[in-house]
């Protein structure tokens, strides 16, 4: 059995978040996979019993069935289902199993479904597109709709298209018995994105957040709204001070929690804002009373699970994803499951908690917590293991010339070397490298590259002053750490330090443009998706307008000495430039403006272009597109580093 090929990602399976029945004998769980020979993914949801009595078994059957939620009676599944060419729809399933029926036909599509207390209706956020627009109109084709009037700054995003004729808003459907497919009522409206839908407990009101303040294009602010059930008394209340995300009621009902960040000021600290858990009454509306320590907890969880006497949920911490339990009194949050893995998604019914799961060995398994360990419940990873066999993770520690400790992880081939060795650098750049089986790491490591990644200070999950100290000079300072990181690895005698590439996407493509403009240490680079002329990226991204002042500064010297395309003269290093024509995080611009300047002097040079894709293309994109991706990568390191 040899070692991961670029084509055995279709053997990875990822799982989402996990939802429990009422009385926590049985969880549910969706678990996705690429498939190659259609080139798309396949998702369905898989049901397990907790006391592992029975296998875990399939419960659908559709193509891409995801986000599922049990009734609160028990009886039902509800979930959403997309047709091969359609948007996700809110389905129907009872829990006995059964033919799933659809409750919702919206143009827009819809969003993950939350239930009422009684069962008897679904809340859930969908866009809702503007009457004539993407198509809905048969005798317009959408390439000859009406022009599109843009009066703000926030008007697209990458991987959605354009909001500002598509806005999200709020929706209610019942459910009965009856076959008949009920009507979904809509309950906000206008020029805003309402999202993050949640039930009171009691059933008399709903919460959600939007941005619906006077200069919402110009900040990254949201608030937390409650609405009746039938769409009466819209009130706000948060005071605009934080941006807020996927609020929950307290047990009592008394108190809305709410994950958030401090974006200071001026409402636009785009880097290094931990993401905080929040509090505030239902009774007392004003600014949020923040229940965790900002400096050192970073919640990555898109969703709280309340308990009787708090909440719990998702820690990022050097590389691992904890479980938390934060009282509500102030008190400090308490670590339920630890270790060496990342926890995706958690549900709570009773005594029993779930949990979703991946570590070097896996991409998903679903896991039940007993006495502060995951005992697992699935085994999606023996697909995997019929083809390869992933290599372990080493633990990596270095430190920078000031003597900054600098954490990060390595992935050695089979054999005793000395091995090539690749430096990979990640996104954000508040954000982390961690336990996890990454795709990425395994593919380069089976084509015989020692591969060397970890989280330089800009990284998330090692506190709030960690992520900021690159900001204002983010070559230099994240450089001087990704170096001394390699430096750490190669001083190993089965790693080659003569023998060097680097490369990473977003932010890792902009420290990969950056580092082969600076020094000669790489024989060659592949930068991906990247940041390179920070001047274009300010008009032309999606968040450039914002982003790009808080990261890099506003002064226009600032931005030219930080961006690659400065330094494009000095690179020498033979660099791959690969790129998505529909990436508006970083526009394709990005790419042809450095690979022109290399090209414009003969340099040793070559751009891939994907058609169709976005930023999330390595990621998310079409399962030959990523396969493609892997090939081209591994056939330049090819030609300079064997």
């Amino acid at each position: 059995m040899g070692p991961v090929k670029s084509t055995d990602i279709a053997h990875l399976i990822k799982l989402g978040a996990p939802t429990l029945s009422p009385d926590g004998s049985t969880a549910v769980v969706t678990a996705t996979r690429p498939d190659l020979d259609e080139n798309e993914y396949r998702s369905q949801l898989w049901t397990v019993a907790v006391d592992g009595s029975s296998p875990p078994r399939r419960l659908t059957h559709g193509k891409k069935d995801s986000a599922p939620r049990y009734s609160p009676d028990g009886r039902w599944i509800a979930f959403l289902r997309a047709a091969p060419e359609g948007k996700p729809q809110v389905h129907l399933l009872s829990a006995d199993g059964g033919d799933a029926r659809a409750l919702t036909d919206l143009p827009g599509g819809a969003g993950a479904p939350v239930w009422a207390p009684d069962s008897s209706a679904i809340a859930f956020a969908a866009r809702v597109p503007e009457p004539g627009r993407y198509g809905q109109d048969d005798k317009v084709p959408a390439d000859k709709e009406a022009p599109r009037r843009v009066t703000g700054l926030q008007y697209r995003l990458d991987n959605v298209g354009f909001i500002i004729d598509n806005r999200e808003h709020v929706f209610v459907v019942d459910v009965s018995d009856s076959d008949e497919q009920p009507k979904a009522r809509q309950l906000t409206d206008g020029d805003f994105d309402d999202s993050e839908v949640d039930w009171s407990p009691d059933g008399a009101w709903l919460v959600f957040t939007s941005a619906r303040h006077e200069r919402r294009e110009h900040d990254l602010l949201r608030d937390v709204f409650l609405i009746r059930p039938d769409g009466s008394d819209l009130r706000p209340l948060s005071d605009t001070s934080l941006s807020l995300f996927h609020p929950t009621f307290t047990s009592d009902g008394a108190t809305v929690l709410v994950l958030g960040e401090d974006q200071g000021p001026d409402g636009n600290r785009w880097v290094a804002a931990n993401v905080g858990l929040f509090a505030v009454d239902v009774d007392a509306p004003g600014r949020p009373r923040r229940l965790t320590d900002e400096e050192t907890y970073g919640f990555g969880s898109d969703r709280i699970v309340r308990t009787a006497d708090g909440a719990v949920v998702i820690s990022e911490n050097r590389g691992a994803a904890d479980v938390l339990r934060v009282p509500l009194d102030g008190g400090q949050p308490v670590v339920l499951a630890a270790g060496q893995h990342q926890v995706i998604g958690v549900d709570i019914a009773g005594d029993t908690t779930v949990v979703t799961v991946t570590d070097d060995t896996t991409a998903g398994e679903l896991g039940v917590l007993r006495d502060g360990k995951i005992e697992p419940l699935t085994d999606f990873a023996a697909q995997l293991r019929e083809h390869t066999t992933p290599l372990p993770i080493t633990e990596l520690n270095a430190s920078a010339p000031d003597g900054y400790p600098v954490h990060g992880f390595l992935v050695t081939p089979t054999g005793s070397g000395p091995h090539p060795v690749l430096l990979m650098i990640h996104g954000g750049p508040f954000a982390q490298y961690g336990w996890t089986l990454f795709d990425e790491a395994q593919v380069y490591a089976g084509a015989g590259y020692a591969v060397v990644y970890g989280n330089p200070r800009g990284s998330s999950g090692y506190g709030q002053a960690h992520g900021a100290a690159i900001r204002g000079d983010v070559g230099e300072r994240s450089a001087a750490d990704l170096l001394a990181l390699l430096d750490a690895a190669v001083s190993r005698p089965d790693l080659d330090g003569s023998r060097v590439g680097v490369l990473g996407g977003s932010h890792g493509g902009f420290m990969t443009s950056w580092l082969i403009g600076h020094c000669d240490r790489f024989k060659a680079a592949v930068s991906e998706r990247a940041v390179n002329a920070i001047d274009s990226f300010v008009g032309s991204s999606d968040i450039g307008w914002g982003f790009a002042d808080d990261l890099y500064g506003a002064d226009p010297e600032d931005l030219r000495r930080q961006s690659p395309l400065t330094y494009a003269d000095a690179i020498t290093t033979p660099l791959l430039i690969i790129h998505s024509e529909h990436d508006w995080r970083c526009p394709v611009e990005q790419a042809q403006r450095l690979y022109v300047a290399l090209r414009q002097r003969d340099a040793e040079v070559e751009m891939l272009l994907f058609p169709g894709e976005g930023h999330e293309m390595s990621r998310a994109g079409l399962p030959s597109h990523r396969v493609a991706r892997f090939d081209a990568i591994v056939d330049w390191f090819g030609r300079y580093l064997r």
